[in-house]
This record gives structure tokens, sequence and C-alpha cells, in this order.
């Protein structure tokens, strides 16, 4: 093998072997995966004119040095796409969207071209191949993928708001038959190595150690290159629109999308509209629709608040946004989980999955063990559907050690306390806990309710006393709230995000207040819903209001999730600290009817808001509680005054916690909300929603609803003084304005 004269980039080698054929390696310095740049563009396109010039070289294998493949472009491109639009819109608004276009055009003209170059190119995908990065290894002739788990090929860009706008609606669409291109591009969905085969996406599967081999052997078996719609004569799979088969699909596809989306992701329709339109006129012009489609999405307000909360912030907090600078990080060697019920129970499971041994201490040995095999089943259920291996699943569980003694504890690094929601039984836990901990061991409480400020008064080490409320199911809950106690130390702040992030969470951080940040907007959300009910809207109807707004479950459903008498609880913790004027007695009535006289208590015991039949029947609402109130009839009630209550009611409720202080950060309220409970995702969050309508139109829509609705729609004073003042969330308190002032 030969090192070819074009191997001089920063982002890629090249080396050329004896049969000529140029292996291109990406593998960026300093970074953890690929991503495409600015930068890593100029390469990619030196690199294509480099292959092409050579005589000597008959074709090139793509291929990743790191363990993923890429994971599509970089967010500071992405950004600076979006502050380029802006500055150029301030300018000159006439060519602002012109320039736009020209810029999301450039990465469809390298892949074109390398689709055209007139050599061979194949791409290796050997880990996770996303985004810009599969679409990429479309434009390549050739597509093997390594049959290792890692393997995840998707085009996710509609998670954050965008769509395939690099000639991947153009590519799938022409490979695979339409409705599964659909389904992929609407969904953002993964696909394994051997589901990319069978869409057509990919055209071989081999073992790891053969991937460069079977690349390189391609090229030597004669790979044409010229892409299929290239040829005279191509047809799409199943003939195109003008067919049969299409006359079923296309007239329903919107329809079953409104279903899915009501109508709140721009980009889903998009894509829809791209392939249609696409696959009826040259691959050449499809892309160019696809470009002006691209362009007209990246001007919507979802896709810009979008990829600021779920891409950028996310990655931004995941990566220690909110960590103290000058605290060493910490690598942790042992954790203790104090309770081992249900919640302690899966937070072990999910230490130990991180590659951290784990004790877990409950009453007695019986009781730790139980708690072990909620893990147990856990695993099971992963073997079950091929993410661990059976060694893996054994590995994970051995670093589970249930325990009934305290002194097993002396050596841990951090102890999380997830005992019952009881003042006393939690000080008992303290007490135990900190009569053996290390010094410099932190001590973290799973509390979704009590203050930790309060929690903290019975610890002899206060600094080192943080907060941790963790979401059920554990496992899949991507969100983790960090409480700082009044005396909280940088220390117990820089441990509990180190453990956050060993566990693949995002945190969010947050100062002490009851209900902290998430439950307080989740419990507007389910108060409104009462409300409503209290007024006479048909249940039906605020369930379906609330889900076309964007929320993923109704205030009800949700309700009988976290249990009733959870609720009721709450209500009567609340009139006991603060007095009756604290709680709507209208509630207190409804909810103690529900549990006190019908013992409907939620899901867990079989009935709530909604009724619970066996398997396979679905849950459908209890036909008793329209006997509750006088209902009114459908048409009385205007559906998007619904929508507009439930999304305002729980941004308000934000907006409260930065008046007070309890969130500091816009991205952190943001990126809580949609991961915490799944705040209408299209708006980028609590906040970006605000932001996104203008705080002046927020400011206005609240005085209109608090003259029908109730005095809880007042706008706050902060919110009256932005509106004056003409300013926004990410304006007033913007998170990057220390970085600013050190630049």
């Amino acid at each position: 093998m030969r090192k070819s004269p074009m191997s001089t980039y920063t982002n890629f080698t090249v080396e050329t072997d004896a049969d000529g054929i140029a292996l291109v390696t990406w593998d960026m310095p300093g970074k953890s995966t690929n991503v495409f740049t600015e930068a890593v563009m100029d390469e990619l396109n030196a690199i294509v004119d480099a292959v092409v010039a050579d005589g000597a070289v008959k074709g090139a294998v793509i291929t990743s040095g790191k363990s993923s493949f890429s994971g599509g472009a970089d967010l500071s491109m992405i950004k600076s796409m979006f502050s380029l639009y802006q500055q150029e819109k301030a300018a000159n608004p006439d060519g602002a969207a012109q320039k736009l276009f020209d810029l999301v055009g450039r990465m469809t003209g390298l892949f074109r071209k390398i689709e055209t170059s007139g050599k061979p190119w194949v791409s290796a995908i050997n880990g996770t191949c996303m985004g810009g990065a599969f679409e990429m290894s479309l434009a390549c002739h050739g597509r093997i993928a390594s049959n290792a788990k890692s393997v995840k090929i998707a085009l996710p860009e509609v998670k954050v708001g965008i769509f395939p706008g690099a000639g991947g609606t153009q590519r799938v669409s022409r490979l695979a038959d339409a409705q599964s291109a659909l389904q992929m591009m609407t969904t953002g969905q993964s696909l394994t190595a051997a589901r990319a085969r069978a869409m057509n996406l990919v055209h071989q599967v081999v073992e790891p150690d053969q991937l460069i081999p079977a690349a390189k052997q391609m090229i030597k078996d004669g790979l044409k290159p010229v892409a299929p719609w290239d040829e005279k004569g191509f047809k799409a799979p199943g003939g195109g629109i003008w067919t049969p088969a299409a006359a079923q699909l296309w007239p329903a596809a919107p329809a079953i999308l409104r279903r899915e989306t009501s109508g709140n992701y721009p980009a889903a329709l998009a894509i829809l509209k791209c392939v249609y339109e696409g696959l009826q006129v040259p691959f050449d012009t499809g892309l160019k629709i696809e470009q002006r489609y691209f362009t007209e999405i990246l001007q919507t307000n979802e896709a810009f608040s979008m990829i600021r909360s779920l891409f950028i912030s996310m990655q931004e907090l995941a990566k220690g946004a909110r960590r103290p600078t000058g605290v060493a990080k910490t690598e942790l060697k042992k954790v203790g989980v104090v309770g081992a019920g249900f919640m302690g129970a899966s937070i072990a499971y999910v230490t130990a999955a991180a590659g951290i041994p784990v004790t877990l201490i409950d009453r007695d040995i019986e009781a730790a063990t139980k708690g072990k095999s909620v893990g147990e089943g856990l695993v099971k259920d992963s073997i079950g559907k091929g993410r661990l291996t059976q060694d893996e699943g054994a590995a994970l569980l051995s670093r589970i050690t249930p325990s009934a003694d305290y002194a097993d504890l002396k050596d841990a690094d951090l102890v999380i306390e997830a005992v019952f929601e009881d003042r006393e039984v939690k000080k008992a836990v303290i007490e135990a806990v900190e009569a053996v901990l290390p010094d410099g061991a932190i001590f973290a409480s799973n509390t979704s309710t009590l203050p930790i400020t309060g929690l903290a008064k019975n610890s002899k080490r206060p600094a080192d006393f943080i907060g941790v409320h963790f979401f059920s199911p554990v496992e899949k809950m991507m969100l983790t709230e960090v409480i700082l106690g009044k005396e909280t130390g940088d220390k117990a702040l820089a441990v509990a995000l180190d453990y956050v992030a060993a566990i693949k969470k995002t945190p969010v951080v947050v100062n002490d207040t009851r209900g902290f940040f998430v439950n307080r907007c989740v419990f507007r959300y389910i108060h409104e819903a009462y409300d409503m009910l209290i007024e006479g809207v048909p249940p039906v109807m605020i369930e379906n209001a609330a889900k076309m707004a964007g929320m993923p479950v109704g205030p009800l459903s949700l309700n009988d999730e976290v249990a009733i008498d959870l609720s009721q609880k709450i209500l009567k913790a609340t009139v006991a600290d603060l007095g009756e004027a604290a709680v709507d007695a209208k509630h207190m009535a409804l909810i103690n009817k529900m549990v006190d006289e019908f013992d409907r208590r939620g899901r867990k015991n079989g009935k709530g808001f909604y009724d619970y039949p066996a398997k396979p029947a679905k849950k459908s609402l209890w036909p008793e509680l329209k006997t509750f109130y006088p209902q009114k009839k459908a048409e009385e009630v205007d559906v998007e005054v619904l929508k507009q209550r439930f999304l305002v009611t729980i941004a308000l409720e934000a907006a409260r916690t930065i008046e007070e202080g309890i969130v500091t950060d816009p991205r952190e309220a943001d990126v809580g909300s949609i991961l915490g409970f799944g705040f209408a995702p299209y708006t980028g969050g609590v906040l970006s929603y605000i932001d996104g309508m203008g705080v002046k139109a927020f400011v206005a829509l609240c005085d209109r609803l608090s003259a029908a609705y109730g005095a809880h729609f007042k706008p706050t004073a902060l919110l009256k003084d932005m509106a004056a003042q003409g300013e926004t969330f990410y304006g007033r308190f913007d998170p990057y304005a220390k970085e600013k002032e050190a630049a």
C-alpha cells in the first residue's frame, strides 16, 4: 500500500493501494465523532477533485477512523446558518432567502459531485451514520454496512424541525418504495444494517473485519460509477407516482401525517411534498425542489426553535454547560442507592449500565434482592431485543450488589436516596448514610416534591447535599433535574453533573422550590384539565385538544400515570403548608370524589379518569366522568382556545420559575419541558414558545385568557416589563453572556 500525494488533510487520510483504490478515512482530530463542518466539506471537495485527476486511482472507499461513522452536520455550522440568515435579513431582506438557498445547496452540490465524478465511490459504514453523513453515503455508488450492533442508519432531521435537505428525500425515494421512504424520513427512525439492506438503502452487510475488503472488492468487481437515476429509463420502485399503488398511498399520506402531528411540524409535510413532486421530474430538478423547500423550512420558527433546543442546547447541557469551572472531574468508582423500590432499583440499573458498581440498600436483604430483580427484568428485556448480549447482561447485573448494611457505603463517591416521600423516613436515611459516608462524598436525594434545603437541615454536611430528581421510567426518560439547596456547594453540583453525564442523561440545574421545575409545570397542565372538566368540557375533547396542541399524552391520561391519589396528597400537603387559599376548592372536591368516593387512583389500581380493561383491549375514558358536571355541547367549545389554555398555563408557570430565580438558564427551561413532560416539541420548549410569538403577543393572549378563565392566566410583572421593553427570554437571560464578555 502506498501513501498517495492526496494524504495531506486535517480531517481525512487518503491511502491508495496497489489496485489503485483510494481509502479515504474520515477521522477528525480532537472529536469523539465525525461531523460535517465547512472545513470538512472543503477537504472532501478537494479529495473528490484529486481522485478524479489521478489517473492511477480507479475508485475510492470512504470510511471512518472512529467507532461511529458520523452524526451528520456540526451544531456550530447549523448555528452559523441561522445567524447568517438573520444578519442578511436585517441588511438585505430581499436577498436573504436567496443567500440561504445558496448556502443550503452547498452540501447538495458536493454530494452530487461525488455521484457524477465518473469514478466509483463506496461508503463503508462502520457505526452510527446519521443525517448528512447518510446522505453522502446515498450519493456513493456502493454502500456497505457492518453488521455490528453499533450500526444505526437514520435521517433523523425531522426530530429537530428540519428534513434531509442534501438529497435525502430524492435518493431514498428512488431506492426504497415510497411508503417505506416516507415512514423513515417523517419519523426519523433508526434502521439496523439489515433493515437498511432490506429497504435497498445499502448493498451489502458484512462482518466488521470484512468491511473495507468488501468495499474495495465492489470497485474491483467493476462497480459502475453511475447512480441508478442517471441511467436512461430509470423508474422509481413501485413505478413512481402515476400507478394504482401510488393512487392509494398519496391521498392517504397527508391525512395520516395530520393525524400523527396535528399539522404542527412543517418539515414533516415538506418531506411529503419533496418526494411527491421530486418523483415526477428529473433527478436534478428534484434536488432543486428539495433545496427550495429546505430553504423555506429553515426560515420557520419551528425549525429555529427546535434546532436551538433539541440539538444545540441539549448537547451543550449534556456536555456540562452548567458545570462549575475549576472543579476536577470525578470518575465515580462506586455509587450507593438507598431504597430498592421500583425507582431506586431503576436508578441502580442505569448506574450499572453506565459501568459503575452500585450498592443497593434496603431495610433487609430480601427487599434489596427484590430490587435487583427489577434490573434482571430490564436486562432480560434488552437481551430479548438484541440490545445486550448474554455476557453484557451478566456483567451489568454483577455490578449491582444488594445489601442491608449501611457500612457497605463507606467507600462510595455518591449516595442517592430514593426512599418514600416522607420527611421523617428521609431524615433517618440521611443520618444513617452520613454515619458511614467518607469525607468528600456527595449525598443526593431523589425527591419529586420535598424542598432540598429543608431535607439538608438533617445533614451535618449541607454543602455536600444535593437533589437529583429522576423521572419514571428511569431507563427511558432522558431528563434529570439537579436541585441546589441553599447551602449546596460547587463540588456537589459538579459530581452530580458528572454522574448524570456518565449515565447519559441530560441535566437541568434548578434552585430549590416546591415541585422544582418540571412538576410545577406538569401540575399546571393537569389542573387546567380539572378546570375544563368543572366547566363541562367533554373529557374526550380535553384529551384530544391537548394532543392537537402537541402534547404527547392528554392531561387526564397523564394524571392516571402519576396517580390521582398522589395529586390528592400534593393538594393536601399544599393546604397544610400554605393554607386553604393555596388550592382551588373545586379541584380538591373533584380529586377527593375520585379517590375517596370511587377509589379511582389511576393506572396503578386499574381505574382512574380512564378504565383499564385486560389486554388486548385498550384503555378508554371512564363514562361516569361525564356525569360529574353538566356537559357542554361540542360545538360550544372552541378547540383552539383549549389548545392555547394548555400551552399558555404551562409556559406561564415556566416564566414564574424564571422570575423567582428557580431556573436561571432559558435553555434548561426549554430542554427540561420537552424531555421532562413532552411540552409541544415543535415550539422548542416553554420559553421558546413565548419568544416565538413575541412576549408582547403572549401577554395580550394571557390577558384575554385571564378575563375569560381566571386569574391564574394573568401575566407576571416580568412578562409585562419584557413586553414593554420588546425583550425575549434568550435576550434578557442570555445563556452565552459570560462567553461573550470573555471574548
